[in-house]
C-alpha cells in the first residue's frame, strides 16, 4: 500500500523522485525480452531542476510557424468520417453493444441524460434502462455491482463521472476487481471496463483535476490504457470491452472535443502496444494522453532548432510496451518522459525503472522525467498551468539532454 499513498499530494511541492519495484510491472506477452538481473541506477531529473527560466517566456522558445515535423501524419485513413473524441468512444461502445448483448453500461447519469460528457447519449433509448443503468451516487456500490455482473457472464462498462470519484470504489477495484480471478482459482473472469474523465482540466479545482494513473497502476491483475485521439479512443474502447481482463480506460477531460477522421470499417487496437507518433533519431520522448499534444507542439520548435525527436504515445500504462520503447532507446540512446501524472511514484517513475533495468547499456545520458508538481491542482488558472509540464519546458529539456 505504500506506493498508493506515495502519489498523494505532498505537503511540500518539491519532493525527491522515487523508484517503484520493477517486479510489479507487467511485460507484454507478445514480445520476448531479455531482462537483466542487475539493477542500474535510476536517473530521474526534476523538471524544476532544469534551467527553465525561459518557461515563463514561452514565446521565446516556441516557434508558431514551425515546419511540419517528419512523419506527422494521422493514424486514420483518408476516407472515413469525422468524430469528436467523445463521439468516437460512444461509437465504439455502441458497436460493441450491438455485437454482444452481454455488454451493458452503468453509472451516474449515463442513461437518458447521456453521461456527464455525453459518451452514452442515446444509448438508453436504443437499448433500454437495464442495459444502460442509471445508478445512485454510490461509486463503491455500483462498481461492486459491475464486478458481480462480470462474474456472472456480463461485460459491464462502469463510468466514473470523474475519475476522482472512483477513489470511493478503490476497495472494490483493488480487492475484488483485480484479485477475484486469482483468488477464485480461475473460476471467475472479470471482463469489466472502468472508464471516465480525469486529468487536469481548466479550473476544475483539486478534487476534479486528479491524475490517478499511478494509484491504479500498482493493483495486480488490472490493465490500464489511456486514449489520446478519436482513433485510438474507439479502438481501445472496443479492445477493452472484448478483453477477459479488467481494464481501466483513462480519458482526459480536455480531449473530448478533439476531432479526427477515423475509418468507416471496424478496427480494434491492441491493449499492450504503444503508438509511434513521430519517428526520429536524436531523442526518444515518451508520453501519453494530453501531454502528447504538448510534446508535438514542442517537437515543431525542436525541428526548427535542428533536433529530430522520436515521439511515442505509450498508450498502454500497464503493461508497458517495452518492445517498442526498447527499439527506440537502442536507436536514439536518450530518453525524455513527459507526463501529467505526479512526480512521486508516478507513471514516469515506473517507466524510468523499467527502462533503466532493461536498456541501461544503451543510454548515453540520464533519463529525464518531466512530471506535474506534487501538489493538489490549484483552482487559479495561472497556478494550475505552473503545476503541469508546458511545451517550453520540453524544448529546454531536449536541448540540455542532447548537449
Amino acid at each position: 500500500m505504500a506506493t498508493l499513498f506515495q502519489g498523494v499530494g505532498a505537503v511540500t511541492p518539491f519532493s525527491a523522485s522515487s523508484s517503484l519495484d520493477s517486479n510489479k510491472l507487467l511485460l507484454p506477452s507478445r514480445k520476448s525480452l531479455s531482462i537483466s538481473d542487475s539493477r542500474g541506477s535510476i536517473f530521474v531529473y526534476r523538471s524544476d531542476a532544469l534551467n527553465l527560466k525561459a518557461a515563463t517566456r514561452k514565446q521565446d522558445l516556441l516557434i508558431p510557424n514551425a515546419v511540419a515535423t517528419k512523419g506527422e501524419t494521422s493514424t486514420s485513413a483518408k476516407s472515413g468520417h469525422e468524430l469528436l473524441l467523445f463521439e468516437a468512444l460512444r461509437e465504439g461502445l455502441e458497436e460493441e453493444m450491438e455485437r454482444d448483448p452481454r455488454v451493458c453500461v452503468m453509472g451516474e447519469d449515463v442513461g437518458h441524460y447521456g453521461g456527464s460528457y455525453k459518451v452514452t447519449k442515446g444509448l438508453a433509448e436504443k437499448y433500454g434502462d437495464l442495459r444502460v443503468l442509471d445508478t445512485p451516487i454510490a461509486e463503491n456500490s455500483f462498481t461492486g455491482m459491475g464486478i458481480g455482473a462480470a462474474m456472472t457472464g456480463l461485460r459491464p462498462i462502469v463510468e466514473g463521472m470523474n475519475m476522482g470519484f472512483l477513489l470511493l470504489a478503490f476497495n472494490q477495484i483493488s480487492n475484488n476487481c483485480g484479485m477475484l480471478h486469482y483468488t477464485s482459482g480461475g473460476q471467475f473472469t472479470i471482463p469489466i471496463v472502468i472508464r471516465g474523465p480525469g486529468g487536469v482540466g481548466r479550473q476544475l479545482g483539486a478534487e476534479h483535476s486528479q491524475r490517478l494513473e499511478s494509484y491504479f497502476q500498482s493493483i495486480p491483475g488490472i490493465q490500464m490504457v489511456a486514449c489520446s485521439t478519436p482513433y485510438n479512443a474507439k479502438g481501445l474502447m472496443k479492445a477493452a470491452i472484448r478483453s477477459e481482463n479488467p481494464v481501466i480506460l483513462f480519458e482526459h477531460v480536455l480531449l473530448y472535443n478533439l476531432k479526427e477522421r477515423i475509418p468507416d470499417e471496424e478496427y480494434v487496437l491492441s491493449l499492450e502496444e504503444a503508438e509511434m507518433v513521430r519517428p526520429g533519431e536524436h531523442v526518444t520522448i515518451l508520453t501519453y494522453s494530453r501531454m502528447r499534444y504538448h510534446v508535438m507542439q514542442a517537437a515543431k520548435t525542436l525541428v526548427n532548432k535542428g533536433y529530430d525527436p522520436e515521439v511515442i504515445d505509450i498508450r498502454s500504462l500497464k503493461p508497458f510496451d517495452l518492445y517498442t520503447i526498447g527499439c527506440s532507446v537502442k536507436k536514439t540512446h536518450r530518453v525524455l518522459i513527459v507526463e501529467e501524472c505526479m512526480r512521486t511514484g508516478g507513471i514516469g517513475a515506473s517507466l524510468t525503472a523499467a527502462i533503466t533495468e532493461n536498456f541501461h547499456d544503451y543510454l548515453d545520458a540520464p533519463i529525464v522525467c518531466l512530471s506535474s508538481q506534487d501538489v493538489p491542482t490549484p483552482y487559479a488558472g495561472t497556478l494550475e498551468e505552473w503545476t503541469v509540464v508546458q511545451p517550453a519546458q520540453i524544448v529546454s529539456a531536449v536541448e540540455q539532454l542532447c548537449q
